[in-house]
């Protein structure tokens, strides 16, 4: 499998709600976090690409900046302006 298509699955298992940084990803996967927000850029608007955030909890500001408004819809806490990592977070190498 291919690295995109490994992040694909990872994003892929991030519950509703709950949030992965791009380092979380990349070590999960043996790969960098550059080379995980390289693939979840290359990710179909299928996959909810709005769960992987950077480690402060920034969200991406791709697509016309709509990850803020995905989140409130699925509840994900927010602390000054950023994602609650302390709550939100998931450890992706045993994510469901």
């Amino acid at each position: 499998m291919n690295a995109v298509a490994e992040v694909r699955a990872v994003v892929l298992a991030i519950p509703t709600g709950r949030v992965a940084a791009y380092g979380d990803i990349g070590r999960a996967l043996g790969i960098g976090p550059r080379q995980a927000g390289r693939a979840v850029a290359s990710l179909a608007d299928d996959v909810p690409w709005w769960r992987v955030v950077y480690a402060d909890g920034t969200s991406a500001t791709c697509h016309a900046g709509a990850a803020r408004a995905l989140f409130e819809v699925e509840g994900v806490p927010f602390r000054d302006g950023r994602v609650d990592m302390s709550t939100a977070r998931i450890d992706v190498v045993h994510c469901p």
